[in-house]
């Protein structure tokens, strides 16, 4: 009996038998042969060690002794990285409130949709958390009003008639309300002292995967660069990048920006084709095993004219500035600082006016995430912060001239006791930027 498929594919062949010109459609609708640099590219995906289950039992307790130094009495995790961070679990988040309670003492719950029950289970059962006790609501229930009485047990378990509770940053206004309306008695504040100062030091497994992830869109970017050609556009460069990451086994893709849309940090969507000459960014990076890399590579196909290697020195002697300055107790204000005193010093300043965002973010299991590299952060708790060894952060000065081009180098780096380290080599030059 002929599968779908099998009389599908022989329908196609009987076709082209009867006609010639439908044979010859059948040819030119194979596809094109893969450039030799991405051909040659092999999985890496077998390199990548999950964290372990100890791991993630480490992180609650340390989240448990960070909540009594910051006098919090329980922290809600809704979907997302930091629900994943600490349980395993993969969730996203919806309408339908799901949220884990981790109390500084006693046992953890969660509060789920009720026909969301075998699979809130499924997805917990093989984390550090087990089989935690679950609170069910239904369609027409509040779930506030199930998570304040959950909290509200908790504490009164504690001797406590009231206490703090901390909220996620990610978890929607619309929940975080709605908790703080079901438990009047309870102030709802920031959970984000407890959630961000475990997540931004990253330990050896984490910076592992982050390596890997650095390693793998390194490859890729050289394999398409070497792959370029002019007349191509911005869109089949984006096809190569993601035909490249899954050569590689892993999930990417990037931002592909030409010409004077170079000057844009985050580009722009109108299509670019590239010519001989102009400057080409590939920005963004991939995911291995929930970690995450950032780099940018800016270069030029043919040659660079003498503003361009000018703009190209002045940032690379700016990420290098940036490099040098962080090492562990330094201002993260003062490793900015470094890298825009370069930029302002060669006539691109000052403050914002080439150079117009901040040095970096921190990355890790989002590609934005705590802490920054920045003047002047906008969260009180963290203007005075320090580099820390385990902190990982993107490197990427830039200079963008508008209606000319822009140039950026990104690589990622990690504070260590001794300063810091680059996950990737910095690029050498626009005309060959993957030189070793």
């Amino acid at each position: 009996m002929l599968t779908r498929r099998q009389f599908l594919e022989r329908s196609v062949l009987t076709g082209a038998a009867a006609s010639p010109a439908a044979a010859q459609d059948v040819a030119s609708s194979a596809p094109a042969p893969l450039p030799p640099s991405i051909a040659a590219l092999t999985s890496m995906r077998a390199r990548a060690t999950p964290i372990a289950l100890d791991e993630r039992r480490r992180r609650i307790e340390k989240a448990r002794t960070l909540m009594v130094a910051e006098r919090l009495d329980a922290i809600v995790l809704g979907g997302g990285t930091s629900l994943t961070y600490f349980t395993g679990a993969r969730w996203g988040n919806s309408e339908r409130l799901m949220a884990l309670v981790l109390p500084a003492r006693g046992e953890p719950f969660c509060v789920v949709p009720a026909f969301e029950e075998d699979r809130v289970r499924e997805q917990l059962a093989g984390g550090p958390l087990g089989a935690v006790a679950l609170r069910l609501w239904q369609e027409d229930e509040s779930p506030f009003t199930s998570l304040a009485a959950g909290v509200t047990a908790a504490l009164k378990d504690e001797g406590l008639a009231t206490g703090r509770l901390g909220i996620e940053e990610t978890l929607k206004f619309v929940f975080s309300d709605g908790i703080a309306a079901a438990a009047p008695a309870l102030r709802v504040v920031s959970a984000t002292p407890v959630v961000a100062n475990c997540r931004m030091i990253k330990s050896p497994a984490e910076l592992a995967l982050m390596r890997l992830a650095c390693q793998a869109t390194l490859q890729c970017y050289e394999a398409v660069y070497k792959a370029l050609r002019p007349g191509m556009t911005d869109g089949e460069v984006k096809g190569l990048v993601g035909t490249a990451y899954a050569r590689l086994g892993f999930r990417g893709d990037a931002s592909v920006q030409v010409g004077e849309y170079t000057a844009s940090p985050h580009g722009s969507a109108t299509p670019q084709t590239i010519r001989e000459g102009t400057i080409i960014m590939l920005d963004d990076g991939c995911v291995v095993d929930g970690y995450l890399s950032d780099l940018t590579r800016t270069f030029v196909l043919g040659t660079p004219t003498a503003k361009m290697r000018q703009v190209f020195d002045i940032v690379a002697r700016a990420q290098a500035a940036a490099f040098t300055a962080a090492r562990p107790g330094v201002a993260l204000a003062a490793i900015d600082a470094a890298a825009r005193q370069v930029v302002s010093d060669a006539g691109y300043g000052p403050g914002y006016r080439y150079f117009t965002h901040r040095l970096g973010h921190g990355l890790g299991m989002d590609m934005h995430e705590w802490p920054y590299l920045v003047p002047q952060n906008m969260y009180g708790w963290e203007r005075t912060l320090g580099a820390r060894p385990g902190m990982t952060f993107s490197n990427e000065p830039g200079i963008y001239i508008r209606g000319e081009f822009g140039i950026r180098l990104e690589d990622d780096m990690v504070i260590t006791d001794a300063g810091a380290e680059m996950l990737t080599p910095p690029s050498r030059s626009l005309d060959d930027p993957f030189a070793r």
